[in-house]
């Protein structure tokens, strides 16, 4: 079973096609600055031949369509004919309350996906623009949706509402909901997996840094708590959001600079975080090379970004009764072993202890990086979301083969 995987933005499209049975990217890349100049498409396939192309591409319709014709080329494609591909996996933000688990899209599920824009107005728009472009182009194969928000849908009431009067709940469903789930879950399944123990006995704290960051306590499995919440702009200090703050401290600011909604929100989502606190950049790698020259607010910047994460891990080891096993993951929880280092600095008395050189060592790998004495694990696990969707579309493709031919027969002898 070959399963493309669309992740649709506002003016890209990621992609790979993913062979289901042995788990291979056949083929990964993306198309960028949709409608505007300048658009590209990028892939790579499996044997490292790479294609670079440049064009006219106004629309996510015509996107797809240069996706599958660079998929099925002569001489970059890896298929010769629409036909191979057996299903489309696509990434939705947020699926609300009611979706807590991947589902087979049908007309009621676009319904209710538009129902969630409210929710999510910068992000679904633009993932149901790809889910009906590929309805368009590939209108007789089964397309599925795999939530950000699904796997965190475990939260209990505690965790997930917020001490606000409880009929803005009611009315516009006011809680904590929590994104990037769908990487939480694979390198939590993964950390399971290297340690060698059922994932159900396990209290983990998996930690997606990238520019956008989030921490979840996974128990047993289950999302139990996360640090992003109703917007992805709660938690960790990311790339240009700016995380936990005092609340009021937004409404002081409107009064004094005479701020817009949209200029509040802009500052809050687009020049705050690391490039607020810094000065010099929103991406890490930047920060680490001027805090490592010793620019003062560069490493300031570290260092609030790490304070808050260890806060978090110990707020989490609190919440679930101990921790088994630490994640890093995403491009700075990959790539990034100062920021590891910082991190898991001071922690012995929970039993966590770094190992420098297998630290230093673990750049954009999978390894462990705990020391020998360290009580509780501690790994780098490059993440894969691309994966866990294909996974959760082929079971539900599936489940679907077995229905249909079931279904048939009751049907020819109701006849």
């Amino acid at each position: 079973m070959k399963i493309l995987v669309l992740n649709c933005g506002s003016s890209s499209v990621k992609y790979q096609l993913i062979d289901a049975k042995s788990e291979q990217a056949l083929a990964k890349g993306a198309v960028e600055r949709i409608g505007m100049s300048g658009a590209s498409l990028k892939q790579v396939r499996h044997d490292g031949d790479k294609l670079h192309y440049v064009g006219e591409i106004l629309d996510h319709t015509m996107a797809i369509e240069n996706v599958l014709s660079v998929l099925m080329s002569r001489n970059h494609g890896v298929i010769t004919n629409k036909k191979e591909i057996d299903a489309v996996g696509h990434r939705v933000v947020h699926g609300g309350e009611r979706f807590s688990d991947s589902v087979l899209i049908t007309p009621e599920v676009m319904e209710a996906l538009k129902e969630c824009i409210d929710l999510a107005p910068l992000h679904n728009p633009h993932n149901i623009k790809g889910i009906q472009a590929a309805q368009r182009l590939l209108p007789d194969i089964p397309q599925v949706a795999v939530f950000d928000t699904a796997f965190h849908q475990t939260m209990p009431r505690r965790a997930y509402m917020y001490a606000l009067p409880y009929a803005l709940y009611r009315r516009y469903r006011i809680r904590r909901y929590g994104f990037h789930g769908t990487s939480h879950r694979y390198v939590s399944a993964m950390a399971a997996e290297m340690m060698g123990r059922p994932l159900e006995e396990l209290k983990i704290i998996t930690m997606h840094l990238g520019n956008g960051c989030s921490m979840a306590a996974v128990q047993g499995g289950k999302s139990v708590d996360t640090t992003m919440g109703f917007t992805p702009v709660e938690g960790l200090v990311m790339g240009t959001r700016s995380g936990d703050i005092d609340p009021a401290i937004i409404l002081h600011v409107m009064g004094q600079e005479e701020l817009t909604l949209a200029q509040a929100n802009a500052l809050l989502n687009k020049h705050s975080g690391l490039w607020g606190l810094s000065g010099i950049s929103s991406d890490a790698r930047e920060i680490i090379e001027e805090a490592a020259a010793g620019n003062d607010r560069a490493i300031l910047a570290l260092e609030v970004m790490t304070y808050r994460i260890k806060k978090y891990i110990g707020a989490y080891a609190a919440a679930m009764g101990g921790v088994d096993c630490l994640v890093f993951t995403a491009g700075i929880g990959e790539n990034a072993p100062v920021v590891r280092q910082m991190v898991c600095e001071g922690l012995e008395f929970l039993g966590i202890e770094i190992d420098p050189e297998r630290n230093e060592n673990a750049v954009g790998i999978q390894a462990e990086i705990s020391s020998d004495r360290s009580k509780v694990k501690i790994f780098c696990i490059p993440t894969n979301e691309e994966l866990v969707i294909a996974r959760d579309t082929r079971v539900i493709v599936e489940n679907l083969r077995k229905q249909t031919p079931a279904a048939e027969k009751m049907a020819s002898e109701a006849k």
